[in-house]
């Protein structure tokens, strides 16, 4: 089995920062594209940022110039830094991999969702 641990959300104020992580454990062979999604009440998930595991990465419009997503493949963990924070950015995020694992078929796999609030 594989597992998504997210860690690293709350509150803070609009211009404020925070990081988020994702660690994923288990019968893991390989992990390919990880990411960051949100979702605000109301809204459909949509996607954040995402990265290879060669270090490409995506952003949504949105964050662009805001956020940034790493990942430290050692630790099969996944990164994103939220700088300049808006209350628009208030959601749930979730990570998600696409993860090889030693006796299963490759599939994605999704944490169970961090709280992100921004206040103005």
């Amino acid at each position: 089995q594989v597992r998504l641990v997210e860690s690293g959300g709350g509150l803070v104020q609009a211009g404020g920062s925070l990081r988020l992580s994702c660690a994923a454990s288990g019968t893991i062979l390989s992990i390919y594209t990880m990411g960051w999604h949100r979702q605000a009440p109301g809204k459909q998930r949509e996607l954040v940022a995402h990265i290879t595991s060669g270090g490409s990465t995506n952003y949504a419009d949105s964050v662009k110039g805001r956020f940034t997503i790493s990942r430290d493949n050692a630790k099969n963990t996944v990164y994103l830094q939220m700088n300049s924070l808006k209350p628009e950015d208030t959601a749930v995020y979730y990570c998600n991999a696409d993860v090889q694992s030693y006796f299963s078929r490759r599939d994605d796999y999704w944490g169970q969702g961090t709280q992100v609030s921004v206040s103005s």
